[in-house]
């Protein structure tokens, strides 16, 4: 039975058919036609944001929380464009959400009409698929294709941009679900059992194996199968910066994070070994270093559930195409059948010796002043693993990737791929509208917090009391970290003043609604924590006044080799031979 409806209800009730319940947005001129049935929803909760950067990383948030589907909502022109990077962000990670944009009436699309931008052209290359509907008669379809395409196969934003003509025009909404049209689209999950025999094999015949772990793990829920097949073969684990806590990090098998801050033990346990299993991993720079040195003497087997990832960087031996927990299932139960184990007693003395002579540690400060790496440890013994941590990009994103302990998948959302700063509080705020029952920190630095702060108005009038820990240096550290490393102490255009007081975060979270604490010596940092978690009405903002030169270490320089890690200035590791 069809229904006469408004293009603008069509996309309401579509929204509430595939089961949206929260869409984060600011509505304008081309878009306001679909926020009058939205009015009238009692199933869709539209989150006012003070920005539209905020609200597509709102949506992000939201799905790495949930892994449901993350929906922003803009107008055309600006309100369109300011949500390039929260997209561009949720395509480097592969986070699922949907972004629908409101556009100038088909006759003027072309005219350069006032607040016209070609969104669907200017995104093409950041989203895994976009619409640009005319016709009122399509908006369910869409909606149900934008979806489907978002949340199958690899993760990834989908655009939706709506002229306002589609919007204000009378049509039928059809039988749910309507058929979708998507010819061509075929997602492959399941691996092929000739791919996952010749893994076996490699795996019987290795002497130094790795399992090199990524986002696609999670995004695939396969962190039980991870587990099990970890366990089941004695071989060692890695965990990229987008899959903390996709394995334990107190697991013995679990050498750290690799990369460009890596543990010494976990680059150097990719460097070492003769066969490379990559799980849900793109091979990417931070993680490689100079690509024709990074582990020179690895056979690799590469399973990703998108084939264009497979053979992008490094060459694979075997190329497995599907979903990391079918791979993993059908792994475990040919390694159960194989009658060839692999002995690793020689590989694990190896790492041991890594991890015992390298362990991760940080320098304490002569004047007192307090250490960043100090108060992730308060935070990760205080908080404990069932929270959810948040951050930016730069020093303080990979100090709580170092120094937080993560046990549980999906428990550290951070912008990883595209590095965008101001991606915590928004992130934070859509994690715990996801997951109202979780405790969600914030971890930022003073410039990150400076770019969306903003959106701490919309965490006090919605009631969403997230904690966030502004890691203060006074600087955008990690560029002063480079200029200290790479340009002779040259500081141009670091310097914020924020240790200054400029501004007063304290004072910020109090205009906002929020309390604020700040927190200077080491010896305070206990107290000021547990302060913030006794208070869960409002949002909590502490300052964490610290050394401006701490550094992040480890460290490989981009551009150079795995095997030139420092784990302090002018301080390499010695690594064993070859073999």
């Amino acid at each position: 039975m069809t229904e006469q409806m408004t293009g603008a209800q069509a996309l309401v009730r579509a929204l509430e058919h595939v089961g949206v319940d929260t869409v984060f947005g600011i509505p304008g001129g081309a878009i306001l036609p679909a926020y009058d049935p939205l009015y009238d929803s009692t199933k869709v909760r539209h989150v006012l944001v003070r920005h539209e950067q905020g609200a597509g990383h709102a949506a992000q948030g939201y799905a790495q929380a949930t892994g449901r589907v993350g929906v922003c909502m803009a107008t055309s022109g600006p309100g369109a464009t300011n949500l390039v990077t929260p997209i561009a962000d949720a395509y480097m990670d592969s986070v699922p959400m949907v972004a629908i944009t409101g556009q100038v009436a088909s006759a003027a699309i072309g005219t350069d009409a006032f607040q016209e931008a070609d969104i669907s052209g200017i995104t093409m290359p950041i989203t895994k698929h976009n619409f640009l509907v005319t016709d009122p008669a399509e908006i369910p379809r869409t909606i149900l294709e934008a979806f489907h395409i978002a949340s199958t196969g690899r993760p990834g934003p989908v655009l939706v941009d709506i002229a306002k003509d589609a919007l204000q025009a009378m049509t039928t909404f059809p039988s749910w679900p309507p058929a979708m049209q998507l010819p061509g689209y075929r997602p492959v999950t399941r691996p092929h059992s000739k791919q996952i025999r010749e893994a076996v094999k490699l795996i019987a015949e290795a002497k130094r194996p790795v399992l090199y772990v990524g986002g696609g793990v999670h995004k695939a829920g396969a962190s039980p199968e991870l587990l099990e097949f970890a366990e089941l073969t004695g071989i060692p684990v890695v965990t990229t910066l987008m899959a903390r806590g996709t394995f334990p990090d107190s697991h013995p098998q679990h050498m750290g994070m690799p990369g460009m801050h890596g543990s010494v033990s976990a680059v150097g346990a990719l460097q070492k070994s003769d066969l490379l299993i990559g799980l849900g991993v793109r091979f990417d720079d931070r993680v490689t270093g100079e690509l024709s040195s990074f582990a020179p003497y690895a056979k690799v087997v590469h399973a990703d559930i998108d084939p264009a990832e497979i053979s992008k960087n490094r060459h694979a031996d075997v190329p497995i195409v599907g979903d990391c927990k079918e791979v993993l299932t059908e792994l475990i139960a040919m390694v159960r059948a194989d009658d060839r184990k692999g002995d690793y007693t020689d590989w694990w003395t190896a790492l041991g010796t890594y991890k015992k002579t390298y362990p991760l540690g940080y320098t304490e400060f002569e004047d007192g002043s307090l250490a960043p790496q100090y108060v992730m440890e308060r935070l990760s013994a205080l908080v404990g693993p069932d929270a959810i941590y948040t951050a930016g990009v730069g020093q303080h994103q990979m100090w709580a990737a170092q120094f937080i302990g993560y046990e549980k998948p999906g428990t550290f959302i951070n912008s990883g791929g595209a590095g965008t700063m101001g991606f915590a509080v928004p992130a934070a705020m859509g994690a715990k509208m996801g997951r109202p029952d979780a405790t969600v920190w914030a971890i930022d630095g003073d410039g990150c917090f400076q770019m969306t702060n903003q959106e701490l108005a919309t965490c006090t009038i919605e009631g969403v009391p997230i904690k966030i820990a502004v890691i203060n240096n006074g600087n955008l550290g990690m560029v002063r970290q480079w200029q200290t490393l790479f340009y002779n102490e040259r500081y141009s255009n670091t310097d914020l003043q924020t240790v200054r007081r400029i501004p007063d975060f304290v004072k910020l979270a109090e205009a906002y609604g929020c309390v604020g604490l700040r927190c200077e010596r080491p010896e305070d940092v206990d107290a000021t924590i547990e302060k913030a978690m006794e208070i869960n009405d409002v949002p909590v903002v502490i300052d964490f006044v610290v050394h401006q030169d701490a550094m992040v270490w480890p460290m490989v320089a981009a551009g150079t080799s795995n095997d030139d890690i420092k784990f302090a200035r002018d301080m390499a590791p010695v690594w064993d031979s070859e073999e």
